[in-house]
């Protein structure tokens, strides 16, 4: 029996290209045992990221993702600095919500069996084989076990609910457990049998469907489709932190950025700085490039 195979997913859009691109740098300088990267992006930056494309790394324009009534547009009530999404079957919708629908799209248009989704403000520090994603058939799927139980921050709580609601299940309360992190890993049919089970419930395409409501998480909906209604087929669980992610403002300064590098789990691979941070990519990059 063959090995399972492996692409690397990763939303990006233009403001985080030269994060993107050190993504780029230190996955080819660290990253093994995948087939593709797959780097999606909105159509008006596909030219920006091209510069990035090599024989294993592919740009995809998310019109050749999404339906065509979902649309773009320059928004005037942030006097048109940022981009919404509108159609006359969702909700008005961000970047950051559409960034989730082409990660679900990406499923339907490549042969991968598994589909490893890194964000563009992650950086690869250590060596990491992707065929450690997979025990046998059976993929890695990230779970925090009983995270949502008692005082629980953020929406995660309200994602787990609307993903229940989503997936039609009947007991809409939120699971005990959160799927979100970074660096996690889909089974490409899982994903497509994901999409036409809400279909089946909704009677509408998978993405209206899901963004009728903008309160939202791709990974609460695919974790609670394998648990919920698969019992877990085809997958392990892990609650293993592949990557160290730096949350919160305000930005640190480099002498805690390092800090932040040189306390990382040993079996973290990667770090992560949110890119709200503000934070140099330059300094990222001397930083970074003092691990190698």
């Amino acid at each position: 029996m063959s090995k399972p195979t492996t692409a690397i997913v990763t939303a990006s859009y233009a403001p985080d290209f030269e994060r993107c691109r050190l993504l780029c740098e230190t996955m080819d300088a660290n990253l093994s045992g995948y087939q593709k990267h797959y780097i999606l992006v909105e159509h008006r930056d596909v030219p920006l990221f091209r510069g990035l494309e090599n024989d294993r790394r592919v740009v995809v324009d998310e019109r050749d993702l999404l339906p065509g009534w979902l649309k773009p547009f320059w928004d005037p009530f942030s006097l048109f600095r940022r981009r919404i999404w509108l159609s006359g079957r969702t909700v008005p919708l961000r970047g950051w919500h559409v960034q989730q629908l082409r990660r679900i799209a990406i499923a339907f248009h490549v042969e991968e069996d598994g589909l490893f989704y890194c964000d563009s403000d992650v950086a690869f520090l250590k060596p990491f084989d992707c065929q450690h994603l997979w025990r046998g058939s059976d993929l890695r799927l990230f779970r925090h076990d009983n995270a949502l139980l008692g005082d629980c921050p953020g929406d995660q709580r309200l994602w787990s609910s609307n993903a229940a609601r989503t997936l039609g299940l009947e007991n809409s309360a939120p699971s005990p457990h959160d799927y979100i992190g970074t660096l996690i890993a889909w089974r490409r049919d899982t994903v497509q049998a994901m999409c036409a089970h809400i279909e089946r419930k909704h009677q509408k395409h998978w993405a209206q469907a899901i963004a009728a409501d903008r309160r939202f998480s791709e990974c609460m909906i695919y974790g609670r489709y394998v648990d919920d209604v698969l019992a877990g087929k085809d997958h392990f669980h892990d609650g293993t932190e592949l990557c160290r992610v730096y949350w919160f403002e305000p930005a640190p300064s480099e002498a805690e950025f390092q800090a932040f590098v040189a306390e990382m789990d040993p079996n973290q691979v990667a770090i992560g700085m949110q890119s709200f941070l503000n934070i140099d990519t330059t300094t990222i990059r001397q930083i970074v490039s003092r691990q190698r």
